[in-house]
């Protein structure tokens, strides 16, 4: 018998989330995003990526308030010490990473929020907001945050068709990108 019922629930949550959080990470990671479409392997190009993943679930979330408030809550915490844990990695000394970790927040937030503002206009408005985002030259970002932004779309899309109740308990399928000659985004209907 548990005298803290809630806890055990919450615990359950937090679960979901670090799962949920895991395989948006995973996906994000792929190299296909790199080798493929072009992003640049570096920790703006990753950042831009994990960033663009997260929108996708937490757009979804939004369709699910107030029962999603909570994942909400934890993906975005998960989030913000996922940064913090690389700004480590990569040797920010402690005393400046309240700062970096504040500057990077607020890029996160401007970077969804653009996001979020562009997907009301369209394809070709993510496709401008990414493009901006990435440390290329112009033409070169125009042609990745094009794909990407297609990708997005098909992404939003698919988390669509998914139940709230599986994304609850971290489960998540993204489509798969199968490079070629051509880019090819492969909407994933497995259920899993």
């Amino acid at each position: 018998m548990n005298p803290f019922p809630f806890l055990a629930k919450w615990r359950r949550n937090e679960q979901g989330a670090a799962k949920l959080y895991g395989s948006i990470v995973a996906q994000a990671r792929l190299p296909v995003f790199y080798q493929g479409l072009g992003v640049p392997d570096t920790l703006e190009g990753r950042f831009l990526v994990l960033s663009l993943h997260l929108f996708a679930v937490l757009h979804r979330l939004k369709a699910e308030r107030p029962k999603s408030v909570g994942l909400t809550q934890d993906l975005a915490d998960r989030f913000s010490a996922d940064t913090e844990t690389v700004l480590r990695e990569i040797g920010i000394g402690d005393l400046s990473i309240p700062k970096k970790v504040r500057a990077l927040a607020a890029s996160s937030a401007a970077l969804l929020h653009g996001y979020e503002e562009a997907l009301r206009r369209g394809e070709k408005a993510i496709a401008a907001v990414v493009a901006e985002a990435l440390p290329l030259e112009q033409e070169a970002s125009g042609a990745v945050g094009r794909q990407l932004a297609h990708y997005l779309m098909v992404s939003l899309d698919a988390l669509q068709a998914q139940d709230f109740a599986a994304m609850r308990v971290g489960q998540v399928r993204f489509p798969e990108i199968v490079s070629g000659a051509e880019l090819e985004i492969v909407r994933n209907d497995k259920r899993g």
